[in-house]
C-alpha cells in the first residue's frame, strides 16, 4: 500500500472524517464536561491508562508479533469512534455524555497518541529508528485529528444549515471509507491474512470484550449513574480504527500495524450491539426521567 497515491488519497479522506466529527460538535461540548466531571474523567483515564495497559498485556500473554502488537496499542490509543453516539442512543445511554467525550478525546489522543505508540514501538520493536513517530511524523498525527475537526467546528458555528446538510453524506462517506482502508490492508496483506487472523483474532476479540466491559462497569463502580456508563463504554469500546488504520498505513508506512484495528472494525459493531443488548436485559437504567430528558435535548 506504500504508492503515491494512496500517501495522498488516505490522509485527504481521513481529513474528510475528522471534519464529518467536527461538524456534529460545538464549543458548549467541551463545557458540558462541567455537569459531569466525574463520568468524564473515570471515562478518560479508563481509555489512556487502563485500556492501553490491557492492550500491553493482551500482546505479552499472546506473544504477540512485534509489529501486530504496536498495532494493537495504537487502536488502544485512538479515540473512540463517531458511531459511538449511535449505539448510546440505541441501547439508552447518555448521548450529550457520549458527544463531549467525543469532543475532549480528539483533542487529547492529538497529544497522547504519537507518546502512546512511541512507547510501544521502543518496547515491542528493537530497531525502531524507521518505523517511529518523529517530531515530524507527530506533527502530522496532530495536523490530521485537529485541523479537520477545527473545520468543522466552524462550518457548523458559521453555517449550520450548511453543516446538517452534510452531516449524512459524510457519514456515508465514513463508512465507506472505513470499508475500502479495511479491504485495501487486507489486500496488501492477502499472503499472510490467514496468518494474522490466526495471531490477532483473539487479542482483538478480548479487547474490544475489556474495553466494553470497563467502559460499563468501572464507572458504576465509582457511582456513575447506568445510562452515563453506557456511554462511557460505547465511547471506550468503539475506537476510532479509522484513524488508527490509516495512520499505520500512511505515517507509520505499515500494513501489518494496521491489522488489528482491520480486524477490530469487524468485531466492535458486533460485540457492541451484543453488549447493549445484555445491558438493557440485565442492568435497568436508574434515571429513566434524566434520560429522557437528555434525549430530548439531543433531538
Amino acid at each position: 500500500m506504500d504508492t503515491g497515491i494512496l500517501t495522498i488519497f488516505l490522509p485527504l479522506a481521513l481529513a474528510i472524517v475528522m471534519a464529518g466529527l467536527g461538524l456534529e460538535l460545538t464549543v458548549q461540548d467541551f463545557l458540558r464536561v462541567r455537569k459531569h466531571p466525574k463520568a468524564v474523567l473515570i471515562a478518560l483515564f479508563s481509555q489512556l491508562v487502563i485500556l492501553v495497559g490491557v492492550a500491553f498485556i493482551i500482546c505479552k500473554i499472546l506473544n504477540l508479533s512485534p509489529y501486530l502488537a504496536v498495532g494493537l496499542v495504537l487502536l488502544a490509543a485512538s479515540p473512540g469512534g463517531a458511531t459511538a453516539n449511535l449505539f448510546s442512543y440505541l441501547y439508552k445511554g447518555d448521548v450529550a455524555l457520549n458527544i463531549t467525550l467525543t469532543a475532549i478525546n480528539a483533542i487529547i489522543a492529538a497529544v497522547t497518541l504519537p507518546l502512546i505508540v512511541n512507547f510501544a514501538i521502543t518496547h515491542f520493536i528493537q530497531d525502531s529508528t524507521q518505523i517511529g513517530l518523529q517530531f515530524s511524523k507527530i506533527l502530522q498525527v496532530f495536523a490530521i485529528i485537529l485541523i479537520p475537526v477545527a473545520l468543522g467546528m466552524f462550518v457548523r458555528y458559521k453555517f449550520p444549515n450548511v453543516a446538517t446538510k452534510l452531516e449524512k453524506p459524510v457519514r456515508i462517506f465514513a463508512v465507506v471509507f472505513l470499508v475500502l482502508i479495511i479491504v485495501g490492508a487486507v489486500l496488501s496483506e492477502r499472503a499472510n491474512i490467514m496468518n494474522y487472523l490466526a495471531q490477532i483474532g483473539l487479542a482483538t476479540a478480548l479487547f474490544c470484550i475489556a474495553s466494553l466491559s470497563v467502559g460499563y462497569f468501572l464507572p458504576r463502580f465509582f457511582g456513575v449513574p447506568s445510562f452515563q456508563a453506557r456511554a462511557c463504554a460505547f465511547e471506550i469500546g468503539i475506537h476510532n480504527s479509522t484513524l488508527a488504520m490509516a495512520i499505520a498505513i500512511t505515517i507509520m508506512n505499515s500494513s501489518e500495524i494496521a491489522m488489528p484495528a482491520a480486524v477490530y472494525s469487524i468485531f466492535m459493531y458486533i460485540f457492541a450491539a451484543i453488549f447493549g443488548m445484555l445491558l438493557n436485559r440485565f442492568a435497568p437504567l436508574d434515571h429513566p426521567a434524566e434520560l429522557t430528558q437528555n434525549h430530548s435535548q439531543i433531538n
